[in-house]
C-alpha cells in the first residue's frame, strides 16, 4: 500500500524558481510512487485579505503553472482547499486542543506580527492548526516541507498526539518528508536570503517570466571583481548564480564556466548572458504550457473537481472516524 503525502501552495502570487527547484519537481517525483495530496492554499492565503476579484484567477494560474511543471492530475489529486469542507471541520475540532500560548511563540507568527502589526487575525495565530488539518484530513504520514515550516509539522504531530491521548487513535502522526536529501534552496538574484513572491520582485525568477525580463533580471545579478587565487571559496551569491547554471545548462558549458572561475579567468559579463540564455530556454515551456491551460478555465475547473472528489473521498472517511471518536455521532 503506497504511503500518503499532503502538501500544499499558497495561491498568493507568482510562483518561481524556488518554488519549483525546492518543491514542485520533487512532487512530480513523488507521483509516481506515493498516494500525493496537493492543494493550492486559497483558505491560508485569507490572512492577507486578498482582493475578492483575484482570488479565482490566483488559484487557475497556481494550478496550471503546477501542471505545466510536470504534475499530473491523473495521478494526484490536485484540489482546492476550500473544496474540502471537512478540512475546516477538523479545524474547528483541532482548534480546541491548541493552546494561544504555544500558538503565540511560533516564530512565523512573530515575524507576522513584527511585519504588519495592524493585522494580527486569529487565522494567522492559528495558522498552524489549519495547516494540520490539510494533513491530518488524509492522514497523510509524509509532508515535504522546507526548514521554516518544520516546527509546523512539529505541532501538527503534537495535535495529533492530543487527539488520539483524549479520543482514541484516529490520525496518523505525520513527518518530515525529504525525497530528496539535495532539495535545493534557491536565493535571491541580489544575495538577501531565499527568492519570494513579494520580497524583491526584480531579484526572483518566476515561472511566467518572458525571456527578455529574465535576462534583465540575470544582467542586473550580483556580483564581484572575481577570484583572486586559483580555486577561492565562492561568495554565497556567486554560488547561487553557478548552481542556477547547474540546474538549467548543459553540464558542459557549466563545467567550462566553472573551470574559468577556478582559474581566475572568469568574465561574468558572458557567464550571464549564457546563463540567461539557458534560463530562458528553461522556463520558456513552462510558461507557455501554463498560459495555454489558464486560457480554459472549464478545463481548470474539470480538474479541481476531480481532485476535489478524489480528496474528499479520503477526508469524509476521517471526519466521520473523528466525529466518531468525540461523541458527535446522534443519528
Amino acid at each position: 500500500m503506497k504511503e500518503t503525502v499532503v502538501s500544499g501552495i499558497r495561491s498568493t502570487g507568482y510562483l518561481h524558481l524556488g518554488n519549483y527547484f525546492g518543491a514542485i519537481h520533487n512532487y512530480v517525483k513523488m507521483q509516481e510512487d506515493y498516494n500525493c495530496y496537493f492543494f493550492v492554499a486559497d483558505y491560508h492565503s485569507l490572512t492577507t485579505h486578498p482582493d475578492p476579484k483575484d482570488l479565482k484567477a490566483n488559484v487557475f494560474r497556481v494550478a496550471a503553472e503546477n501542471i505545466a511543471s510536470g504534475l499530473n492530475p491523473d495521478k494526484v489529486a490536485l484540489y482546492a482547499q476550500s473544496d474540502i469542507p471537512e478540512i475546516p471541520e477538523l479545524y474547528l475540532m483541532l482548534n480546541m486542543l491548541a493552546y494561544k500560548g504555544e500558538l503565540e511563540k511560533v516564530p512565523t507568527f512573530k515575524d507576522k506580527v513584527r511585519l504588519s502589526p495592524d493585522n494580527v487575525n486569529a487565522g494567522l495565530l492559528t495558522y498552524p492548526v489549519l495547516m494540520t488539518a490539510d494533513i491530518l484530513i488524509h492522514n497523510a504520514s509524509k509532508v515535504p516541507v522546507g526548514k521554516d515550516q518544520e516546527q509546523h509539522l512539529e505541532m501538527a504531530r503534537n495535535f495529533a498526539q492530543r487527539f488520539n491521548s483524549r479520543y482514541g487513535e484516529v490520525f496518523t502522526e505525520p513527518h518530515v518528508f525529504r525525497f530528496d536529501e539535495n532539495t535545493v534552496k534557491i536565493m535571491s538574484l541580489d544575495g538577501n536570503g531565499k527568492m519570494s513572491k513579494s520580497e524583491n520582485i526584480n531579484a526572483t525568477i518566476f515561472l511566467s517570466d518572458e525571456d527578455e525580463v529574465i535576462r534583465k533580471k540575470i544582467m542586473k545579478a550580483k556580483t564581484d571583481s572575481g577570484p583572486t587565487e586559483p580555486n577561492m571559496e565562492m561568495p554565497d551569491y556567486i554560488k547561487n548564480l553557478f548552481q542556477l547554471m547547474q540546474l538549467v545548462s548543459e553540464q558542459d558549458v557549466h563545467q567550462t564556466f566553472l573551470d574559468n572561475y577556478n582559474n581566475c579567468n572568469v568574465r561574468y559579463g558572458d557567464f550571464k548572458k549564457q546563463l540567461a540564455e539557458d534560463m530562458s530556454n528553461f522556463v520558456k515551456p513552462i510558461r507557455e504550457h501554463a498560459a495555454e491551460l489558464q486560457k480554459d478555465e472549464d478545463a481548470l475547473r474539470k480538474i479541481l473537481k476531480e481532485g476535489a472528489e478524489k480528496a474528499r473521498e479520503s477526508a469524509s472517511k476521517t471526519i466521520a472516524a473523528a466525529r466518531k471518536a468525540i461523541g458527535i455521532n446522534y443519528y
